[in-house]
């Protein structure tokens, strides 16, 4: 199994050299205006589509982009195993695309353009022909997503994330923990902050990782007590529903951090492929924010710990 990881490894390993770095990313943060800070960004790997003139929102959204552009490229590189691996990390793309193309479809949005997922799309050319939410309901539960249990935008969104983690979690060990960890924070806002229940369909599937007893805890107390500690780690020190918000950095930077831990060593597999999307998803992440910040006039990266 090695050998067929030695190209794959060793492109994952090399495009860390595209992210921007924590200390860049202050400086992005600290600009005075997004024209500045979009400046900053322009002699940098996320500089071919983060364009002058570009609204925060166009902005946040190519910092996507390049991101993505980057996974394509490292899974032309894989064996089939580190391809399928990578569709999976880069679900968060198809499931922007699938909200984006339902608020269109819905009236409730803008219409946007969608990601270009290319090999890494694991549905999309099917849902874009959809011209109703109904129709992309059906898509869906005859694809790999599987059904989210109703065709609301936000029924959609939280189901097609659900099955993201669930999946995540099943194909990749490595992932386990980021994956049940963001489940954990996606079903303690939806239920507990937003007060908005997950269809039955992805309340079943949210239970294969997180646990029957988590799922169905009426207070969000007894939801952290239940969560198995794959997923806790997540919560851990968030005493109240409220208090969320505050987990959202914190479980970017273990996913970073972790990523990092996987990268080291010469070991051939799926491990560094891993670690290198994680590293630079964190990064991308990180970029997005410090474009935020920069819109608001300026500002310290550790600010993302409080809610926008």
């Amino acid at each position: 199994m090695g050998a067929g990881w030695v190209a794959g490894v060793t492109r994952a390993r090399a495009m860390l050299s595209r992210a921007l770095g924590s200390q860049k990313a202050e400086e992005v943060a600290s600009a005075p205006g997004l024209d500045d800070a979009v400046r900053s960004l322009s002699a940098t790997a996320y500089g071919h589509d983060v364009l002058p003139g570009a609204s925060l929102a166009d902005a946040q959204q190519a910092v996507g982009a390049t991101l993505l552009w980057h996974l394509r490229v490292l899974a032309g590189w894989q064996p089939p195993a580190g391809a399928n691996a990578l569709r999976l990390l880069a679900s968060g793309f198809e499931i922007a695309n699938a909200r984006d193309h339902l608020r269109a479809l819905t009236g409730s949005g803008p219409p946007r353009s969608p990601y270009r997922l290319g090999t890494l799309a694991t549905a999309w050319p099917m849902l874009a022909r959809t011209r109703s939410p109904q129709e992309l309901r059906a898509a869906l539960a005859a694809s790999a997503w599987g059904d989210p249990g109703a065709a609301s935008p936000a029924a959609v969104a939280t189901g097609m994330r659900v099955s993201a983690a669930v999946r995540t979690a099943a194909a990749l060990p490595e992932a386990v923990r980021w994956a049940a960890g963001r489940l954990a924070l996606l079903v303690g806002r939806e239920v507990f902050v937003a007060h908005r229940p997950l269809t039955r369909a992805a309340g079943r599937r949210a239970g294969r990782l997180l646990g029957a007893e988590a799922m169905t805890a009426t207070s969000y107390p007894d939801f952290r007590q239940h969560l198995p500690t794959t997923a806790r780690w997540a919560v851990n020190g968030v005493g109240s529903a409220g208090d969320l918000w505050r987990a959202e950095a914190r479980w970017w930077g273990r996913v970073e951090e972790d990523g990092r831990e996987l990268l080291h060593g010469a070991r051939l597999g799926s491990a560094p492929v891993v670690g290198a999307v994680a590293v630079l998803s964190a990064d991308a992440w990180r970029v997005r924010g410090a474009l935020e910040l920069a819109a608001r006039g300026g500002g310290r990266l550790e600010v993302l710990d409080v809610p926008a």
